[in-house]
């Protein structure tokens, strides 16, 4: 890794049973993480949280330290969330992450983006359904200790004759200090607020 301009990892997300859960009875096609929007969807997000658009620049001069960027995880309960009961409006779930490390110091400090890429889905009971709002939290910690918080509310629609709909959501300005002990990174949809100050995440493999 040593010598590389930017640090990347591109995190495929495999929904756990209980998120999985949430989408019986939705009557769509390929409601997976596996569909082909997904497929399409990684270096978009890849240039979108690197370079803020899809042209990638010209390389830039090599960083003389390097980092260990840490890996995502999803926040117990938050990978999904959705509207309606057995015959649910819509659904709203994680369908990819990323995160960079950039500006790394001799001191082991370094700047952190992560990206999170949404994806919306028409349920049975579907139709018209207007914006959506999702609730979407990152959580940047050191052992025990709460580095960054950052929680926004995303406005999503799903087009007019269409079933879905993807969104991208990126924090930035992350300054991560120098310190000892493994720098976690939580993500999550939905009303996971208060468990984000110390929450119980699935760590990715």
């Amino acid at each position: 890794m040593a010598g590389m301009t930017r640090i990347w990892r591109r995190d495929r997300l495999a929904l756990r049973s209980g998120a999985i859960a949430l989408i019986v009875g939705l009557a769509l096609a390929g409601c997976s993480s596996t569909t082909s929007s997904t497929g399409d969807s990684g270096p978009s997000l890849k240039n979108f949280l690197l370079y803020g658009g899809a042209t990638v620049p010209p390389p830039m001069q090599e960083p003389e330290y390097e980092v260990s960027c840490p890996s995502v995880d999803i926040m117990d309960g938050g990978a999904a969330i959705r509207a309606g009961g057995e015959n649910p409006r819509y659904q709203v779930s994680i369908n990819d992450t990323a995160r960079e490390c950039s500006n790394v110091t001799s001191d082991g400090s370094y700047q952190l983006k992560v990206g999170v890429e949404g994806l919306a889905l028409l349920g049975a009971g579907g139709g018209p359904v207007g914006r959506i709002s999702v609730p979407v939290h990152v959580v940047v910690k050191r052992g025990n200790t709460v580095i960054a918080s950052r929680s926004r509310t995303v406005a999503v629609s799903i087009p007019a004759g269409e079933d879905r709909s993807t969104f991208n959501v990126v924090e930035e300005g992350i300054t991560v200090p120098p310190g000892d002990g493994d720098v976690t990174i939580a993500v999550g949809f939905g009303n996971t607020a208060e468990a984000a100050a110390a929450p119980r995440t699935r760590r990715r493999r």
